[in-house]
């Protein structure tokens, strides 16, 4: 089955800097010789994470709030003894929602509901450019 390995650059902004992707792997889809199969959407780094949402400002807020409840950044967490750069709660949030999203393709396009964006988010404590490796997988 045939394999294309591709890679997109995000810039997220610290503390759940939530970055809609969508556009930029659909693009990197189409282009690929891939037209039915899956992508993989994988996030290189501990302290980001990748997932479905409705992308809009009032959600991303909603999302940030639950997470400041459940994770807080501003706890003494261990982590911080290891490097000290005091972003246990980044790594925590990471872990939670996740490195990758699969996603179906069919006839080069993703396989998403209406209100459904691929999204980054980066859950550091500052502002990252991060890489994002695209695998597509399927049938020319």
């Amino acid at each position: 089955m045939p394999v294309e390995t591709r890679e997109i650059s995000v810039v997220g902004k610290e503390d759940c800097g939530i970055v809609d992707i969508t556009e930029m792997v659909s693009k990197e889809v189409k282009n690929s010789k891939i037209s039915n199969g899956t992508v993989t959407v994988f996030c290189i780094g501990s302290t980001g994470a990748i997932t479905t949402m409705e992308f809009e400002p009032n959600l991303s807020i909603d999302v940030s709030e639950i997470l400041d409840k459940l994770i807080p950044l501003d706890k003494n967490y261990h982590h911080h003894k290891t490097w000290g750069d005091y972003n246990g709660g980044s790594h925590l949030r990471a872990m939670l929602v996740g490195p990758s999203l699969t996603v179906p393709l069919v006839e080069k396009r993703l396989t998403l509901g209406t209100w459904q964006q691929i999204v980054y988010i980066n859950f550091d404590r500052v502002e990252k450019v991060r890489k994002i490796v695209l695998q597509i997988i399927g049938e020319f």
